[in-house]
């Protein structure tokens, strides 16, 4: 399991990949979405009154402004080597936002050859200037042993440092190496702590799983409604393995009153962004009449979908219909190629089928 992937500088400030898991049915998989633009670059461009910290360093120095701004141009074109130009003599003046950048740059190998040791090195002067980005990007490089040593008590020091000062991601990251004892004993109060610290502002990563240490009674007492809650404020920014839950707890009644409808429609929302359990799902209540009306062609499309991702249960569930011939032509070689691939992955009712067909 790789607990951290790269994101691009567009995308640095949003959500942090990795990977975490929760039991019953909740897991999560971490994803990085992309913003429009690097958020102090954009802020001090558009000369926004949030960037006032930043834009004021700048107020005297005019031509360094300039500069910054032709950089950020350049960037927006793609041409990285340029951005990277102009970027730089700011860095080496001290400005810790420039410092920030050319550590990014440096790091996604962007009009420069990429060089863990030298992002590194400018994420850390950012980070001591006090830059939570920075902070937090240096926390990821010594919990990666990326350009630096590994050091999980160091990359924790970095990410308190940066979650004090209100960064989301970081806050987020904090509770998942708690909840994972990564670095740190494992304590399922303090992850839901940092994670509801982290959703509180809307990060819906953690919204989701405060949702799911609510539903499972993980470090918080077990809370459908608050489980629900959360995981309904996740769904809303479009995060599909919230919409999942959702799905999952209205069909098995879990604090709301069953309602297959329901499940159905937060499945299908779920099966439209790829998540294989929500296909698998769908297709079952498709199967079933459940929530929606019977349809064996259409529980034949979403089994398809999770099973080319992998789903076992979907590949068996496969095998099924074409040996009965539903929602399809019966037929017996496609059952056993199905019930094969399922089979391969150790799943029971695949084995069982394959020995009956065996028989015959």
């Amino acid at each position: 399991m790789k607990p951290y992937t790269q994101t691009t500088l567009s995308a640095l400030f949003a959500a942090c990949a990795l990977a975490f898991s929760l039991p019953a049915a909740a897991e999560c998989e971490f994803f990085s979405s992309n913003s429009s633009a690097p958020y102090e670059i954009s802020l001090i461009k558009c000369g926004s009154s949030r960037s006032s910290s930043y834009a004021s360093s700048y107020q005297p120095l005019s031509p360094d402004k300039r500069q910054f701004n032709q950089a950020y141009q350049a960037y927006e074109k793609q041409d990285y080597a340029t951005a990277f130009n102009l970027w730089l003599p700011l860095a080496q003046k001290g400005d810790k936002v420039a410092q920030f950048i050319i550590g990014a740059l440096y790091r996604d190998g962007q009009g420069v050859k990429q060089d863990y040791a030298q992002a590194a090195q400018w994420f850390l002067k950012a980070a001591q200037q006090g830059n939570a980005k920075a902070q937090y990007s240096i926390g990821l490089m010594y919990d990666k042993g990326q350009g630096v040593k590994q050091d999980y008590a160091q990359a924790m020091q970095w990410y308190q440092k940066a979650a004090q000062q209100g960064l989301a991601q970081a806050q987020y990251v904090i509770g998942v190496l708690y909840h994972q004892g990564q670095g740190v004993k494992q304590d399922y109060a303090q992850a839901a702590q940092w994670f509801l610290k982290a959703a509180q502002q809307g990060f819906a990563l953690a919204q989701y799983n405060i949702g799911g240490l609510y539903r499972n009674g993980q470090g918080v007492k077990q809370d459908y409604a608050q489980a629900m809650q959360w995981y309904q404020k996740a769904a809303q920014q479009g995060y599909a393995q919230a919409q999942y839950g959702i799905g999952v707890m209205y069909e098995g009644g879990e604090g709301v009153k069953q309602d297959y409808t329901q499940a159905a429609q937060w499945y299908l929302k779920a099966a439209q962004q790829g998540v294989a359990k929500a296909q698998y799902n769908i297709g079952v209540l498709y199967y079933e009449g459940q929530g929606v009306k019977r349809d064996d062609a259409q529980a034949m499309q979403w089994y398809l979908k999770a099973a080319q991702q992998g789903h076992a249960d979907a590949q068996n569930n496969i095998g099924v219909l074409y040996y009965n011939g539903h929602g399809v032509a019966r037929d017996l070689q496609q059952a056993r190629y199905w019930w094969g691939l399922a089979a391969k992955q150790g799943n029971q009712d695949a084995i069982n089928n394959l020995k009956l067909l065996n028989r015959r």
